[in-house]
């Protein structure tokens, strides 16, 4: 499966992602008793994003194996791969690459939507909050901004095992579909910071962060 992920992420990346969630796909027993109290919804989301995974795990030529949620629910990839997982109304999606090759991945889908009233002062430094209010009309940076620091922490978390608020890292969204984040919480040996690439298109907001081995 090719589309949107393909248009942010180059090799030695590989990515899988659908808009549905197919019949079919199977959880090993270990994945299967993580959720077997969730509702509907959650069982959905649980199982499609982990067949997007396998099926970008064969592009690596690794077996299928349990993806299962670790510290802080970050997925335990197999041994030697690096990855990110990511789902939201209609849209699931996983990017995976050799450790060998990449250091870690950050992916994250929203929809294309505004936030919710409340929530950008909640997630946005005051000078995050002044670019996109000031930011031109026909994306909804909010949301992209908030996007942003998610995918983030995605990518921070493997290589520290350090929570990271929003306050701590520092956002400068481009227009032109790239954006730079600062942490301003890193210590020594830590990365100070990332940069990505985003795009909006089909109802999605997409980020993405691969930081080379």
């Amino acid at each position: 499966m090719t589309g949107l992920l393909a248009a942010l992420f180059a090799a030695p990346v590989v990515t899988a992602e659908t808009r549905t969630d197919p019949p079919g796909p199977a959880l090993f027993p270990a994945e299967e008793a993580v959720i077997a109290r969730s509702v509907d919804k959650r069982r959905r989301e649980f199982t499609t994003v982990r067949h997007c995974a396998r099926t970008a795990l064969a592009g690596l030529g690794v077996p299928p194996a349990p993806i299962l949620p670790g510290l802080r629910g970050a997925p335990i990839w197999p041994p030697g791969v690096v990855g990110s997982m990511t789902h939201c109304a209609g849209f699931r999606g996983c990017a995976v690459a050799h450790a060998g090759d990449l250091r870690t991945i950050g992916l994250d889908a929203e929809p294309a939507d505004p936030l919710p009233d409340g929530v950008l002062e909640a997630i946005a430094l005051p000078a995050e909050r002044d670019a996109v209010l000031a930011a031109a009309p026909g994306v909804p940076w909010d949301r992209l901004l908030f996007s942003a620091k998610e995918s983030v922490y995605k990518a921070w978390f493997p290589l520290t095992h350090r929570f990271l608020e929003f306050s701590e890292a520092h956002v400068e969204l481009d227009p032109a579909g790239t954006f730079t984040a600062t942490v301003l919480t890193a210590h020594a040996g830590e990365p100070a910071g990332f940069t990505g690439r985003w795009l909006c298109r089909d109802g999605l907001l997409i980020t993405a962060i691969a930081v080379p081995a």
